[in-house]
Parts: structure tokens; sequence; C-alpha cells
């Protein structure tokens, strides 16, 4: 039957429509495009490093291989990863899945996203995604952290806590202003309801978001996490900005 159906049906690749070999991939040309971050990377954001990293600094607590501008910024988690670069072939699918009701797209970027999540992963870690205001949720229908997150948590046997965090209140969406603007954005927009209190206090908890830009939404989320006592926080995004160089 499932031969069948691909002969009627080929698969496609998710971010153009053409035909691919497998469900789930990309033609060749996105492919080309697609920029996955599986080498040297920076252990707090997941930004790509230049070469082997060996000239990046090292954070004088960790030991581990940081951007300059994570040793300039404070990140109230300990390590980050992601998936792609927000550009090209990873901007794409970011929007598609945010913006495009692609909701067919989100189990193969989910996958990317848990692979990306791999060296983070610990036992009995909870997967929470960054909350969405019930306003642009009735907008959008969905939370697409959400989507990614309940994925994340399946591929890796986790607990999956949608209602770990909420958002307190309606923030502009943060695609424009300043690096200051976007923190003071989410300044106590987030929480942990105080139902959900004892469950997070002590428990490791993997944040899942879409896009980190500024990483203003996250460390909001993190923020409200080590208030309500969580231990030791780690970030996971299908999708980095990185400047142009």
């Amino acid at each position: 039957m499932k031969g069948a159906l691909r002969l009627v049906y080929p698969p496609q690749c998710i971010c153009c429509g053409e035909p691919v070999a497998e469900e789930g991939g990309l033609c060749p040309t996105c492919w080309r495009e697609a920029e996955f971050i599986q080498h040297s990377c920076c252990s707090r954001c997941g930004v790509p490093l230049p070469g082997d990293g060996l000239d990046e600094d090292q954070d004088e607590t960790s030991g581990l291989m940081v951007c300059d501008e994570c040793l300039h910024v404070q990140r109230p988690w300990l390590r980050g990863r992601a998936a792609l670069t927000y550009r090209g072939t990873g901007r794409k699918l970011a929007l598609m899945l945010k913006h495009g009701d692609r909701l067919d797209i989100a189990p193969a970027l989910g996958d990317w996203v848990a692979r990306a999540a791999t060296p983070l992963v610990r036992p009995d870690m909870i997967v929470a995604p960054v909350p969405a205001h019930l306003r642009r949720r009735m907008s959008r229908k969905y939370n697409q952290a959400e989507i990614l997150a309940q994925r994340v948590a399946r591929v890796h046997d986790l607990v999956h806590a949608p209602l770990l965090l909420r958002r307190l209140r309606h923030t502009p969406m943060q695609d424009h202003g300043s690096v200051e603007d976007r923190f003071a954005n989410l300044e106590d927009a987030i929480d942990v309801p105080q139902r959900m209190a004892s469950r997070v206090q002590g428990s490791a908890v993997l944040l899942v978001d879409d896009v980190m830009a500024s990483g203003a939404t996250l460390a909001a989320a993190a923020r409200a996490l080590r208030a309500a006592g969580a231990g030791p926080i780690s970030v996971v995004v299908l999708a980095r900005a990185v400047k142009d160089t």
C-alpha cells in the first residue's frame, strides 16, 4: 500500500515541493542552502564557530568554547544548541512552520531539533516549550515551539510539559528593535504557574523554541524557571540567527 501511494504521491522536498527520495527530505538545491550546525559551535547559544573553534575564548567556569556575544551577555541557562542557521533553507522552513500553517513539516523539523539536543539530554529531564500568549495562539491556532518540544521529548523518551511556563502578557513581535528593546519587551512576561511550581523544583529542564536571535525570549523563560527553583537549564532551537560575514 505504501509503495502504491508513493507512485501516486511521491515524496516531496519539505521546503520547495520538488520530488525527493524519502519523506521529510530536502532536494539538492534546498540541501545546499541548509546550514546545519554539526561541528564547532558555541556551547551557550549554539551559534557556529569559525573553523574548529580554537580561536574562540573559553568560559572560565565551564571550560567550554563560547562565542564573543555569550562572553558579554549573561545567559540564564547552562548550555545551548541549534539545528540550523537562520538563513537560506533554515529561515524558509522556520517561517513556513511559524506563519505558513505547515504542520506537515513539523515531524522532520522536530527530528532535527532532537538531534541537535542530544548532547544536552540527561535522564529525567523535563522538556518545555517557550510559551505563546493566548491571543497569539488563537490567531495562529498552535504554538510552533510546543510542537517541536513534543517531538524532542518523544525522540529522547522524556517528559513533555507544555504548561510548565505561561505568558503573562501579550508582547510585540521580536522581529525588529534593538537588543535592549527585545530584552525589555520580555521583562516579567513569563512565569511558572503556581500549580507547576513543585514539578519544576530541582528538575533539569530543556527549553525548546523555533528561533533564537538575541536570546531575549529564552532568557525570560529561563529566568522564570530559575526563580521557581529549577535545576540545570539547557536550550535548543530549530534555527539560530547569525551575523552576516
